[in-house]
């Protein structure tokens, strides 16, 4: 196992040309990084920075064998970065990552694209800053050209026989791509990815070819200020080319590289083998539960002062039975994988009429409930709850009529005559087009020397205001669902055939004022309202001939609203305005000018009716004694 140790940071490393390396230095880093137990490699990180650049010093290095392209594909990555993943047939590739304006090209030397693999792909729609890659075969072998749209980054790193490239869009371009170019399901995910993909690390760069992981892992501890503890099973090289990365995500794609994982403790940092991680907290897990299998089991009485007793034995434990009284978790468990709260052996009962729980249990587990109930038993805020409805009416009517008669006597004889009956008002009248019964009359009579003439006007103008105020108001504790009703049974009859003859009944309908709601009390204070309000009344009765039956006005509203605490707010209405005009008249002579105003009547009336509906929720803080 390979332990650094960081004393003095150094400054992000760049990587040398090879004009300014020297043999000497080269010969001193490959002695360097040969010996395993080298513990402190601070004084030559310049020689393994400049490694990638070097290694075509080395003969072996220089003639490769040639290999083959096997499988070009790319990939939509986290944050809506591109990935290119180049797969050879055999080991030694040799690839050079460099950036061209808007492309970036990959060109393996010792390597040959098949004809089949020789096309232009495009990857527009995988909505990244790849646009296009073109893949073709030179004189100096096989290349990639990847063409990119915005600000992005490249980066690179070869696991095996995987070469990959990465794309990575700069932040501000990204979101504009990705709302330009994608459907929203593939700007949600890629949202998700950014806040996943918070690395806020010193920038580095590394330029690295076929370099040991534990070197990569070394450097990296230097730039982190952390202590890498690396197991012996960590080996392997790799490939890397990473310009301006935050130390913290090339340390993640080291690790995807060589199928490795990490733990941290503080500032010291364990990576080994993701199988040897797993193995290790399988085996820590397996241990605390052979302990636990072991341990004395105790017994506590946990009262309930808020809550419910069975409620919070159930809300632990998925088991919980009801019996006479009490309930019961039973403590055998064979072969149960979990069984909530409790270990294996553990149970839990519940007595209703002392409201108590009785835990068994092994200490860990029963201070652990004990921990969970205090945090469930709280007393529950509550909510005042009043509403307001306003009903305001207002009416306006306005009548006209007229009566007249004409009589006379000439030689003896006299013509004319009288209404009768009802119509008759005064003595001459023979014409009737008079107001409703309440109306105003003005009546005056025009004698002559043989013609009387007899006229009645009447008028009738009705104003009228009114307006019901109802304030139900109610308390209730969060969540739980109040309701007041106030109003009456109006009782009517009904008649039921049968053998006997027919046979009254009295039925009744209910003609209430109700408000029905359950508050939700959020965690930022403000009130969520799930309410139903009915306001009834009686507008009239109706004579079926057996009996009167109610004719009730019924209003209703059903509505879920978020308030802020003591707000008033409207959650309703609705407003009425009638206008009517009649006129009734004699035909023909209603349409004379003037004179045919004696031959109608007329009426108008108005009617308004305005329903307002207010809630005003405040919380009722109650603290825990």
């Amino acid at each position: 196992m390979t332990v650094t140790k960081v004393r003095n940071p150094q400054p992000t490393r760049r990587a040398f040309p090879v004009q300014a390396l020297a043999i000497g230095l080269v010969a001193g880093l490959l002695s360097a990084s040969a010996a395993a137990g080298a513990p402190n490699l601070q004084g030559h990180v310049p020689a393994l920075v400049a490694v990638a650049q070097v290694a075509s010093a080395d003969p072996a290095k220089q003639t490769p064998g040639v290999v083959a392209v096997s499988a070009v594909d790319f990939k939509r990555g986290d944050g809506g970065a591109g990935k290119l993943i180049v797969r050879f047939d055999g080991d030694g590739a040799n690839p050079d990552l460099r950036t061209q304006g808007s492309s970036v090209i990959v060109n393996i030397g010792n390597a040959s694209l098949p004809v089949a693999l020789q096309r232009p792909l495009n990857v527009t729609d995988f909505a990244t800053p790849v646009q296009r890659i073109d893949a073709r075969q030179g004189g100096e072998g096989a290349q990639l050209v990847l063409s990119a749209e915005g600000n992005f980054e490249s980066m690179a790193y070869q696991s095996g026989r995987d070469y990959v490239v990465e794309i990575v869009p700069r932040a501000g371009a990204s979101a504009d791509r990705a709302i330009g170019a994608s459907s929203p399901s593939a700007v949600t995910s890629s949202a998700q990815a950014s806040a996943t993909r918070a690395y806020s690390g010193r920038p580095v760069t590394f330029n690295f070819q076929d370099v040991p992981v534990r070197t990569v892992l070394q450097l990296i501890a230097e730039e982190s200020n952390l202590n890498i503890v690396a197991s012996d099973t960590v080996q392997g090289n790799v490939t890397l080319r990473l310009i301006n990365v935050p130390w913290d995500q090339a340390l993640d794609i080291v690790l995807q590289a060589r199928q490795l994982d990490k733990r941290r403790s503080g500032n010291v940092v364990w990576v080994a083998p993701q199988v040897e991680i797993a193995s290790f907290e399988k085996a820590k897990e397996d241990a605390r539960l052979e302990l636990e299998e072991r341990a004395e089991m105790v017994t506590e009485y946990v009262p309930i002062s808020y809550g419910n007793a069975e409620d919070i034995a159930k809300l632990l434990t998925e088991e919980s039975k009801n019996s006479m009284g009490g309930g019961s978790q039973g403590g055998g468990g064979q072969g149960q994988e979990s069984r909530g709260f409790l270990s294996r052996r553990g149970s839990l009962s519940f007595d209703r009429r002392t409201n108590t729980l009785l835990v068994i249990d092994i200490p860990q587990r029963v201070s652990e409930i004990k921990r969970l109930v205090t945090m469930l038993d709280k007393p529950v805020d509550q909510v005042v709850i009043e509403a307001r409805i306003v009903i305001a009416t207002e009416s306006f009517a306005r009548d006209l009529g007229a009566k007249f008669g004409v009589s006379g006597s000439k030689d003896r004889a006299s013509w004319g005559g009288e209404l009768n009956g009802a119509g008759q008002v005064a003595p001459g009248l023979n014409f009737s087009n008079p107001v409703g019964t309440g109306a105003g009359s003005l009546a005056f009579t025009i004698l002559g020397n043989s013609i009387d003439w007899a006229v009645e006007l009447s008028a009738l103008q009705e104003e009228g205001r009114g307006e019901i105020v109802s304030n139900p108001r109610i308390v209730t504790s969060n969540q739980r669902e109040a309701i007041i009703r106030q109003g009456q049974e109006v009782g009517y009859l009904t008649v039921t055939g049968g053998q006997s003859g027919n046979i009254p009944t009295v039925e009744f309908k209910d003609v209430l004022l109700e408000l029905k709601v359950t508050p939700t009390i959020t965690n930022d204070g403000r009130v969520f309202l799930a309410m139903e309000l009915k306001k009834d009344e009686i507008n009239d009765f109706i004579d079926t001939g057996v009996g009167e039956v109610p004719q009730i006005n019924k209003r209703e509203i059903t509505t879920a609203v978020l308030v802020e605490d003591g707000q008033t707010v409207s959650i309703g209405g609705v407003y009425e305005f009638r206008d009517r005009s009649d006129l009734r008249k004699v035909p023909f002579l209603g349409d004379l000018p003037f004179l045919g105003n004696l031959f109608k009547s007329r009426g108008r009336s108005n009617e308004k009716g305005e329903l307002l509906i207010f809630v005003t929720p405040k919380v009722l803080r109650v603290a825990q004694r």
